[in-house]
């Protein structure tokens, strides 16, 4: 595997993890309303575990609450149920066709476990950056053991992947950073 291949597909790697951080953060409750507060619940469909947005539509009336209208009426209940399960500390009101969930003011000692898991989650996304780069510099050491590549070469695409992890260890410190300010903000 050529030197740039490798260099490529980790960095790949690397965004994904970056994207699934990304994603991660923004099902975390802050103070205000949003639709990703609602991708982890799961609502039974036919059979299958269906994600509520896929089910319903999901609209934001106001900063403080969400309006959730199912698709078919028989999902009202199921909706309600799957809410009630989730870690999100919400209670669904419904008027037979609508769910709406009003998000109270988050206290002090919320806001911050929201911020440990916060950063629980970004440790884990270096970690895994981190796991990424040892995968290609085991890979450009097995080439180092082929003899295929110059030294100087593979020296150079180390350097280049640690670069890389660095970046993107940089910037999930500051998803993260700006996920604290949110979760912070009153």
């Amino acid at each position: 595997m050529p030197v740039k291949e490798i260099y490529t597909a980790h960095e790949e790697r690397m965004q994904k993890s970056l994207d699934s951080l990304k994603r991660e953060l923004g099902s975390i409750r802050t103070g205000r309303a949003t639709p990703a507060l609602l991708e982890r619940v799961q609502v039974e469909y036919y059979g299958t575990l269906t994600p509520v947005n896929q089910v319903a539509n999901v609209s934001i009336p106001d900063p403080r609450s969400i309006l959730i209208q199912p698709w078919e009426q028989s999902l009202v209940a199921e909706i309600e149920r799957a809410i009630m399960k989730s870690d999100l500390g919400l209670t669904p009101n419904s008027d037979g066709a609508t769910i709406r969930l009003n998000l109270p003011q988050l206290t002090q000692e919320r806001r911050a476990e929201f911020v440990k898991v916060a950063n629980k989650k970004t440790e884990e996304a270096k970690v895994a950056i981190r796991n990424i780069r040892r995968d290609a510099n085991d890979l450009l050491k097995k080439i180092e053991k082929d003899k295929s590549v110059p030294e100087d070469e593979l020296k150079k695409a180390q350097d280049e992947i640690q670069k890389l992890t660095d970046r993107y260890i940089k910037e999930s410190d500051s998803v993260l950073g700006i996920k604290e300010k949110e979760i912070m903000e009153v």
